[in-house]
Parts: C-alpha cells; sequence; structure tokens
C-alpha cells in the first residue's frame, strides 16, 4: 500500500513516497481466507433454509449472478462438505454432507459454553459507548466478529433483563445498558499488563535504554510489532518512547469529558480502538465496520489516517475483497486466559466444517492457534489441504 506525502521539494528532485510497510504473513492469510469464507457463506445459507438444502436455481438470487460461478465452483470442488442431489424431473439441489452437518451441529454446544463471554463482550461495548447505547443495527452489522448468534436480539438479549434493554431511540432501536459494572471497566492491555506486573509506575519513571522494537515496559505503553522493513531511527524511537509514556484517560471514561486536540485524549483514542478490536474474535474488522462506530465511541474524522499512524499496534491489508484492520501484535500469539473458550467458537463457527476438526482437537487447531501466526497459518493450510485430499 502506498500513501503519497507531499513534501517540499529542491533542484528538481521528484518527491518522495512514504511507504506503509507490508506484514506478509497476514496479507497471505487473508488471500488464502477467499475460498473458506466463500464456503462458510454458501454453509451459511444452506442452514438457514428449513429444508437445510438449497435449489440450485435459487443460488442467484442469494448471492448474486457475478458471484454464482464462483459458489457453483465450490460445490463442484469440495464433494466432502457439499452434496448435490436431484434429478428424475426433481431440481437439481445442494445440502452439506453428513459430516460436514454433524461437524456443524457442534455450533450449538460451543456457542452455549461462550455466552458468558459475549454478554460480558458485550456489556463492554456498550460501557465504552458515550451513551451506554449503540443501535442494535451496528452491532448487528459486527455481529460475526463479536461471536454472536446471528439471532442474538431474541435468543440472548432478553435472558439478561439486568444487564440490557431494547428502546426506540430517535427511530431506531438501540440496545442500551441496564447497570454499570466497575469491574468490567479495565481493558484487555491493563489485564496482560497486570498479569505481567507492569502496572506499577514507579519502577518506570527512571531512564531506561530504548528498545529498537519501539516495546517499552510502562503502565501506558502499547505491545507493539513493527513490520520487518520498517526500520526506525534514534529520534523516531525517542519520540515514540515519550508517547509510550504518555499517560492517557481510560477508554471506558466518556469522551465527552477530553478535548480531542489534547495529546493525552488521541492516544486515549488508540486505546479505544485498541480495546474494540481485542472484543472481536479475530482481533479485526473491516474499515466500514469501524466507521460505522464514530458517533458512539467519538472516533476521529480521519480515522484511516490514524491507524496508518499508530501501525506497529494495527494492520491494514486490502487483501481478500475489503479493507481489512487487524490488531497487529495481538494475532501474531493468542494472548489471556479465555483462549480455550475464544478457540472453541473459532474451531466450529470458523473453521470446523473446512478441517474436520471438533472442539475437543487439541492436537489439531487449538494448538495451532497458540503459537505464532506464521506457523498458525501453514499449519492451518495444510491441515486443511489434507483433510479435503483425503476426502
Amino acid at each position: 500500500m502506498w500513501i503519497a506525502m507531499r513534501h517540499k521539494s529542491g533542484g528538481g528532485r521528484r518527491p518522495k513516497k512514504k511507504i506503509y510497510h507490508r506484514v506478509h504473513e497476514l496479507d497471505r492469510v487473508m488471500e488464502l481466507q477467499k475460498k473458506p469464507s466463500l464456503i462458510l457463506r454458501l454453509k451459511s445459507i444452506i442452514q438457514s433454509q428449513k429444508s437445510q438444502s438449497l435449489l440450485l436455481r435459487d443460488l442467484e438470487k442469494q448471492v448474486g449472478f457475478v458471484q454464482k460461478w464462483n459458489f457453483m465452483a465450490a460445490i463442484e470442488r469440495y464433494p466432502a462438505i457439499f452434496h448435490v442431489g436431484g434429478g428424475n424431473r426433481a431440481p437439481p439441489f445442494v445440502s452439506l454432507t453428513e459430516k460436514a452437518q454433524k461437524i456443524a451441529s457442534q455450533e450449538a454446544e460451543a456457542s452455549m459454553l461462550m455466552e458468558p463471554i459475549l454478554v460480558k463482550n458485550l456489556r463492554k461495548l456498550l460501557m465504552m459507548s458515550v451513551d451506554c447505547r449503540v443501535p442494535l443495527a451496528k452491532i448487528e452489522l459486527i455481529g460475526s466478529e463479536l461471536g454472536l448468534p446471528n439471532d442474538f436480539e431474541t435468543s440472548l438479549i432478553p435472558k439478561y433483563p439486568e444487564y440490557f434493554s431494547v428502546k426506540d431511540i430517535n427511530g431506531k432501536a438501540c440496545l442500551l445498558l441496564e447497570n454499570w459494572d466497575s469491574s468490567l471497566a479495565v481493558t484487555a492491555r491493563e489485564i496482560k499488563l497486570a498479569h505481567e506486573g507492569v502496572l506499577d509506575t514507579a519502577r518506570y519513571q527512571r531512564k531506561v535504554r530504548i528498545s529498537k522494537d519501539g516495546n517499552f515496559q510502562g503502565p501506558y505503553a502499547f505491545r507493539v510489532s513493527f513490520p520487518v522493513g520498517f526500520r526506525p531511527n534514534m529520534s523516531y524511537l525517542e519520540e515514540f518512547e515519550r508517547w509510550q509514556k504518555m499517560e492517557f484517560p481510560s477508554p471506558y471514561l466518556n469522551a465527552r469529558r477530553f478535548e480531542i486536540a489534547d495529546p493525552k485524549a488521541r492516544k486515549r483514542v488508540v486505546a479505544v480502538l485498541h480495546e474494540l478490536l481485542s472484543l472481536t474474535m479475530e482481533k479485526r474488522m473491516t474499515s466500514a465496520q469501524l466507521d460505522a462506530f464514530h458517533a458512539e465511541y467519538f472516533l476521529p474524522s480521519k480515522l484511516l489516517l490514524c491507524l496508518i499512524r499508530h501501525h506497529g499496534i494495527f494492520y491494514i491489508t486490502n487483501k481478500g475483497f475489503v479493507l481489512f484492520l487487524w490488531l497487529l501484535w495481538e494475532h501474531f500469539i493468542c494472548h489471556g486466559g479465555s483462549c480455550d473458550h475464544y478457540l472453541e467458537v473459532v474451531l466450529i463457527r470458523g473453521s470446523g466444517v473446512l478441517y474436520g476438526f471438533n472442539k475437543y482437537s487439541y492436537g489439531g487447531l487449538v494448538m495451532i492457534f497458540l503459537i505464532p501466526l506464521l506457523k498458525w497459518h501453514f499449519s492451518v493450510v495444510g491441515q486443511y489441504n489434507k483433510f479435503l485430499a483425503f476426502h
């Protein structure tokens, strides 16, 4: 990705262009996710039908004329997942194979195990908003990223009236937070630092040597991972260290209390984006999904520029048809105490049908997710190809 920047030039020299350094492993993951995403979408369409099958003539109505041919190619290529029936004057249809149905049926059990975490994350999402409310349409927009069931408005929200309520505000159905829980007003970054014992401010007042990778051990620091091609000089590292040391208000404090021109408030915006992505299953959103929450979280008008400026924390890629934003470091290694629960739903909802593992397969995807992304990426693709080849 090239970011054109104007520079003053002399002597007839052409202005230089600043390069947005890519993380090729993440770009490669996005490219390889196109096919699994297509298969999972078709799986969801089939499961949404009352007969658990879809007439091939109706496929165009669901996905459009152009995409229909990609789906038809997937149906033909993966007979281990999709079964085509019909004939003898019966219209042809597609359904899931018996093995695919068996694996997909475990999604309900995995979702039930995940429900307490989903409820907690939904409460945190509302607590960060300026009015402790978010339109239901916007929650539906990122529902799959949060791990919410498609019918969460009827299956999940009514079960917890002590936490949530739905009200019509200015003609929009909004999800409201019913009570504030201070114990939840702690970010994923703070939880990780507390686990590492890094929240003691007195320990980090003395001068320390600047780390070449930009990481600084302090209570207000963010974990960064610069791309391989990015080599910061000493002046950049000194300025970045001052930014890492600078304190800032919690993302769970109301954004109306701060002036956006204040450097501390601008750093708080980075923390808000960091926390939003931390609440998602795969630590990522599309740029369109993030743009939808400008009003609820007082995000900057030049959001893309803000993300580019902090490229060691976030990563933007245009691979995979849409512009994706990743929480860079956290996607390389799965941290935290809720990893097993998170992986159960990823395994079933994200990859279960494709790879043929169930949530107890600790020798398969679960262990792979706990190692760096590069190894995870190639391991998963290898397992995926083995499964398809075997069947």
